[in-house]
């Protein structure tokens, strides 16, 4: 048998053991944050989102049930001349009965040399008449694998269905 004073250093340990991995995984985690530019073009010859699916042959984006594939290029800043680092592919689909809300489900492919090949992917509600919303960063790859965190999305220009929007994104690496 044992002797009695081990047994009662044993959750003192443990709570020391414990505390240890907690610091210890708290210092693994690295956070970064990114802003970028969605250019989502509906119109016009160079238009990079284009209705798939809807109610009918002449829906549009604000259309409940409109499905929307996209390859948005994402710029480092407003201008669409602004120098791209990379895509924004994938879809969004008007949810919301009133017109005012898509769900996005997309793909970053950075091009940039930093993170180039590397992705983030991007789910969520987007309340897009209102200023600012924010949705999620589920997942990535290369130099974002396992990561988590989330963007904001601020319409800086819409007009005819067009529109850039700037990302704020906050992820952390694990």
């Amino acid at each position: 048998m044992a002797p009695a004073t081990s047994s009662r250093y044993t959750p003192f340990l443990l709570v020391l053991l414990l505390s240890a991995i907690l610091v210890t995984s708290e210092t693994l985690i690295k956070e970064t944050h990114m802003t970028f530019y969605l250019q989502d073009w509906v119109t016009g010859k160079n238009a990079t989102a284009l209705p798939v699916a809807g109610r009918n042959k002449t829906s549009k984006p604000t259309d409940f049930g409109t499905v929307m594939v996209i390859d948005d290029a994402v710029t480092a800043g407003p201008k669409r001349s602004s120098p791209q680092v990379g895509r924004a592919q994938g879809t969004y689909v008007n949810s919301m009965l009133d017109g005012t809300d898509v769900h996005l489900i997309f793909s970053i492919i950075f091009t940039n040399a930093k993170y180039n090949g590397s992705t983030l992917e991007i789910q969520g509600a987007d309340r897009f008449s209102l200023n600012q919303r924010e949705v999620s960063v589920v997942s990535g790859t290369g130099a974002f694998r396992f990561v988590r965190g989330y963007v904001v999305l601020t319409t800086v220009f819409f007009r005819n269905l067009n529109a850039v929007v700037q990302c704020n994104a906050t992820i952390r690496h694990y």
